[in-house]
């Protein structure tokens, strides 16, 4: 519409792969058994662009607690050989998986906060969402002007 010089089917093809990436990024699956826990991506999602782990719960021996950059706290299960792995913060039922994991391994897990609340995720959607409505008015305006 502006005459840039980005052919409009390459456009597009960005926008899908865009969108393919992104929904790869957020497909991350956690899930939690009677042999441990196991963070992982669907089949499509190819393991070079993410990976997964695996942890036991006997293999978890503690649970550490570091300060991001934003003044936020993430949590790292510990294992036997003092390797950490990122406790999953954004996870759907996250009390849930909590008491699992205390269940599990014996190890406090009461502090163990997620890192945004819902209502952080609620407000994010709905500036999102007005977001796209002023995109569609603008793009409808600039080509029914």
């Amino acid at each position: 519409m502006t005459g840039a010089d980005l052919p409009l089917p390459l456009f597009v093809l960005g926008l899908v792969l865009g969108g393919v990436a992104l929904q790869a990024a957020m497909s991350e699956q956690v899930r939690l058994d009677d042999q441990g826990i196991h963070v992982c991506y669907p089949r499509w999602v190819p393991t070079l662009f993410r990976q997964g782990w695996s942890l036991k719960w006997s293999m978890i021996e503690d649970i550490k607690a570091r300060a991001t950059g934003q003044g936020g706290r993430v949590h790292y299960l510990i294992n036997s050989t003092e390797t950490a792995y990122l406790l999953p913060m954004r996870v759907a039922g996250f009390a849930r998986m909590t008491r699992k994991i205390e269940a599990q391994t014996g190890l406090a897990m009461g502090n163990v906060k997620p890192l945004a609340q819902v209502w952080m995720y609620s407000i994010l959607l709905s500036f999102t969402l007005l977001l796209a409505v002023v995109d569609v008015w603008v793009l409808w305006t600039a080509t029914h002007t």
